[in-house]
């Protein structure tokens, strides 16, 4: 089926953004879903700061998904949220089922975010000629994420000084 919205972009572009934007709203959806098993889940000494850090993640991955989504969506890109599109796609690390321990959440954290950032990154370096608007936003979620990771990054900061 043909593209119900035109596109501004030519067409390279539009295929170079709207990968980056499927990419990058499989991640957000993933990470979102991450987030709340490991809220539901969370236990130890840090399970209350845990538990409310975990929903900010979720609550700025759901509202980043929402406005990645649009922005394909206004190129003419449908935007793919089904569930066995993010589980087959989807690739970060994810906890254990069952209870996880804070440490272990924090470190999953880490590492998911970490990994999304790396991902962004190179979708970054992807759109910069394509489509700089695609680029302004993925620009925007990584920020956002490498501020997530830096705040369980310093949960897991050795106590001892070391």
């Amino acid at each position: 089926m043909t593209s119900v919205v035109r596109s501004t972009l030519p067409e390279e572009a539009r295929r170079v953004s709207g990968e980056a934007l499927q990419d990058t709203l499989v991640d957000l959806l993933g990470l979102s879903l991450i987030g709340k098993q490991a809220h539901w889940n969370v236990v130890g000494p840090r399970f209350r700061s845990l538990h409310l850090q975990l929903d900010e993640v979720v609550a700025s991955a759901r509202a980043f998904a929402d406005t990645v989504a649009e922005r394909s969506a206004a190129l003419g890109v449908p935007p793919d949220g089904r569930p066995e599109t993010i589980a087959k796609a989807f690739t970060l690390p994810s906890p254990e089922n069952g209870w996880v321990r804070d440490s272990d959440v924090v470190r999953v954290m880490v590492e998911s975010l970490e990994a999304a950032v790396g991902r962004l990154r190179e979708r970054i370096d992807a759109t910069e000629k394509a489509d700089p608007v695609t680029q302004d936003l993925l620009i925007a979620v990584t920020a956002d994420l490498e501020k997530q990771r830096w705040m369980f990054a310093a949960e897991d900061f050795p106590r001892d000084g070391a």
